[in-house]
């Protein structure tokens, strides 16, 4: 399975943008499939050029023009940020024959530099689109499977999915290079991807003096990963400023290493000046970085929850994203601390889901969505328990059990 290639659910996203926009952005993580993705979609009808070597980078910015007339549409440039002077010129290339489409196809992993170049010089000529590691759906072979609360009528089958199973998923990972291939050493992998993520992006991205004190940002965050987030107390914590916690937090979102899941309000402006629960992308990473190193140890220590919390919240916002839309995802939290972990917000229903790590469906799992579902009235769907059992089943006060290999 080593050079097997794993389908993505944003292939047909992608083709339609390739067939509308002159110009494609792609962004997402390093190692999420980014080239490998459009290799297998256009390699037979467009070259690929990686602006990361430093001989053809220098190239590109010596001679914009030149380099555009050598290697000219269509086109994919890999790594676009570091030639980001190319920018400009793509734009007079673009605007010469603005009913073009599918000219230039480009990718980014330093996504917090890269959508301000394009915001400046490609406004209304780009389709932006992220791709992050695997969905579940995507390792299953189905991509195109709808989530529950999208369904007419529960699966006819349930791929079946052990607790072990789900808790190896969970320490492994989604990264495609150790999904394709079960031999590697994920721990190692891991600990190569986080060194080569300090090294190049977080550098390039800040001048980080003490890249030791942040890797003690990155553990401290992982240990508060499904909880509030009090920006204060990490800074503490850490022992550097406010300010500090704040940028090094950008860096994360922006290079899609962790991802903010807002609380809901019907006021907007509220959901931003309130805290945020905080998820890494991929629990592969978060696991390494909070020393678990067996599914034994991980599953039944205080993380236990928020793993799967995370590993949930994780394949919920991939999912959305690799449809090419930006996914509707809130919480609920009362001044009491009653809470619903994500709300699915579909104008103008509301959608309540609750996740739990127990394989064992019981009534009392429903208790907060059924609050939620009052308080709410008619904006409230059904609410969805998702748990790692194996069948569907109605909770009561309309919420139904929903296994997690059914997700």
């Amino acid at each position: 399975m080593a050079d097997e290639y794993i389908p993505r659910t944003l292939e047909p996203v992608l083709a339609r943008a390739s067939r509308e926009f002159p110009v494609v952005v792609l962004t997402g993580p390093r190692q999420a499939g980014k080239t490998t993705l459009l290799q297998h979609m256009f390699g037979a009808e467009r070259r690929l050029i990686s602006l990361e070597p430093l001989d053809v980078r220098t190239a590109a910015v010596r001679d914009p023009r030149g380099f555009l007339d050598l290697y000219g549409p269509p086109v994919i440039y890999d790594e676009i940020q570091y030639a980001p002077t190319l920018l400009p010129y793509i734009k007079e290339r673009v605007d010469a024959e603005r009913h073009r489409p599918g000219q230039f196809i480009l990718t980014g992993s330093q996504n917090l530099l890269l959508m301000q170049q394009v915001t400046e010089s490609l406004a209304g000529r780009a389709a932006i689109l992220k791709l992050l590691p695997l969905t579940q759906r995507e390792l299953d072979g189905e991509t195109q499977r709808p989530l529950p609360w999208e369904r007419t009528a529960p699966p006819a089958f349930i791929p079946p999915l052990s607790i072990g199973a789900l808790w190896e998923r969970i320490l492994r990972g989604c990264y495609p290079e150790l999904a394709r291939d079960v031999r590697r050493d994920a721990r190692l992998w891991q600990a190569s991807y986080v060194q080569t993520y300090l090294e190049r992006d977080v550098r390039n991205l800040r001048a980080i003096g003490d890249l030791t004190l942040f890797q003690t940002f990155l553990r401290s965050l992982a240990l508060r990963s499904a909880s509030l987030l009090n920006q204060s107390d990490l800074a503490r914590d850490v022992g550097v400023a406010n300010n500090t916690v704040r940028d090094w937090l950008a860096i994360l979102e922006a290079s899609s290493q962790i991802f903010l899941l807002r609380p809901y309000y019907v006021n907007l402006g509220k959901r931003l000046i309130k805290a945020p629960k905080v998820y890494f992308t991929d629990t592969g990473l978060l696991c390494y970085l909070v020393g678990l190193r067996d599914a034994e140890h991980a599953a039944a220590g205080p993380m236990g929850g928020a793993l799967v919390e995370n590993y949930v919240m994780a394949e919920l916002y991939k999912s959305f994203l690799h449809r090419g839309e930006e996914p509707p995802l809130t919480f609920w939290r009362t001044a009491a601390g009653a809470e619903v972990d994500v709300i699915v917000e579909r104008q103008p229903a509301l959608t309540p889901v609750e996740i739990k790590a127990s394989a064992t469906a019981r009534p009392e799992m429903a208790n907060t969505l059924v609050s939620f579902r009052r308080a709410l009235g008619e904006r409230s769907t059904d609410g969805y328990v998702l748990y790692p059992g194996q069948a569907i089943l109605p909770l009561g006060g309309g919420v139904l059990a929903w296994p997690l290999s059914a997700l």
